[in-house]
């Protein structure tokens, strides 16, 4: 065991450096995880970008994949897992006491944190899995995994786990019904998935000219039919794909766009559900008109994070290999690149664009 592991550190906006830190000691209730691989979304960018206000100095980095390197007795009884398995570790790192902890709502309590969020003086430092170790903190919640599964492939968890809470948990999504998908990037995709899992009637998914590969992509893994809302009139072409009737369920996975919010209400039928999980970066919303949403009698409601039940079919999913996820993982960057991984996600290197990519420490 080394004494020392490197991580990418962010010291400001749009300031990321590469630092060797301390490894720590655990005690009988605590962990550490070797990172496998940590995946890379639009938060990550957002944290970069200064939006969420992070504190800093920070690790980044809140879909770990890992193998456990160390671990306390108390842990090990209480996560079921030992020395050398491999585990997905969950964003959150709640309280596990208070109210919200204890009706199942975890992801909403008021004293969590969460992982790639908790500054670097915070003791013992180790909090984001850009890095080639991780603490695992007694508050983690971890889940076993199949240590035969490529990396790149394993930590497609976190945004599979999105697609199934998202698409389907939260709007109570039917066999039979019809969702409309808004943003086809790697949650958008992983919603598509879920969706067909559980036996949607109709999957439409929309998005830009630009995202012709990955709507193509959405119809491989399932999506009945694609818009370029671009070249096409969306509201028109989902009203003739649904009979006139809307969608039972619109989901916004669109990031900082603004007008798929206004225009979710437009898609979806009288009494359907709109989910919002698309971050915005605390824009208004123009042309929004709540009389539409009395007037239809729809629900709206927020995303934020996964939980339990969402890793859980994620991966038992992914164990399946029964979808080939490989077509979403486009780029595998070294630790050392984590800046360059994240102005790929966020287009900002021309002729480079990714779908799901991943940081590997041992690349």
């Amino acid at each position: 065991m080394p004494k020392t592991t490197l991580a990418m550190v962010q010291t400001g906006i749009r300031e990321i450096e590469a630092r060797d830190l301390p490894i720590p000691e655990i005690d009988e209730d605590s962990g550490l995880l070797r990172i496998e691989a940590c995946g890379i979304c639009g938060s990550d960018y957002e944290q970069y970008e200064g939006v969420l206000r992070t504190p800093m100095p920070v690790i980044p980095g809140h879909e770990p994949l890992g193998i456990v390197e160390k671990i306390g007795d108390r842990a090990a009884q209480r996560w079921g897992v030992d020395v050398g398995d491999r585990v997905a570790v969950e964003t959150m790192l709640p309280c596990r006491y208070c109210d919200e902890c204890l009706s199942g709502r975890y992801h909403l309590c008021r004293q969590r944190q969460i992982y790639s969020y908790v500054p670097l003086d915070q003791k013992p430092g180790l909090w984001g899995a850009y890095a080639e170790y991780m603490y695992l903190d007694p508050r983690a919640i971890v889940h076993k995994m199949d240590r035969t599964l490529p990396p790149e492939i394993a930590v497609i968890f976190n945004p599979l786990g999105a697609g199934f809470r998202w698409a389907v948990e939260i709007p109570q999504t039917q066999p039979g019904d019809t969702v409309v998908i808004l943003g086809p990037g790697q949650r958008g995709l992983s919603s598509v998935i879920a969706c067909r899992e559980v036996g949607v009637g109709k999957i439409i998914v929309t998005g830009l000219e630009s995202d012709r590969a990955k709507l193509d992509l959405a119809s491989e893994f399932g999506a009945d039919h694609t818009i370029d809302v671009q070249n096409e009139n969306p509201k028109q072409r989902i009203r003739e794909l649904t009979d006139g009737r809307g969608a039972d369920v619109v989901v916004d996975v669109s990031s900082y766009a603004t007008e798929p919010v206004a225009e979710s209400i437009d898609y979806v039928k009288p009494g359907g559900t709109v989910v919002l999980a698309g971050v915005k970066g605390f824009k208004e919303i123009p042309k929004f008109i709540s009389d539409k949403i009395v007037l239809k009698e729809i629900t709206i409601r927020g995303a934020i994070g996964v939980t339990r039940t969402g890793y859980a079919e994620a991966i038992r999913l992914i164990e399946s290999g029964r979808v080939p996820l490989e077509k979403m993982h486009t780029h595998d960057f070294a630790l050392r690149e984590a800046e360059r991984a994240i102005q790929v996600l966020a287009r900002e290197i021309p002729n480079e664009e990714s779908i799901h990519s991943c940081l590997l420490p041992d690349r």
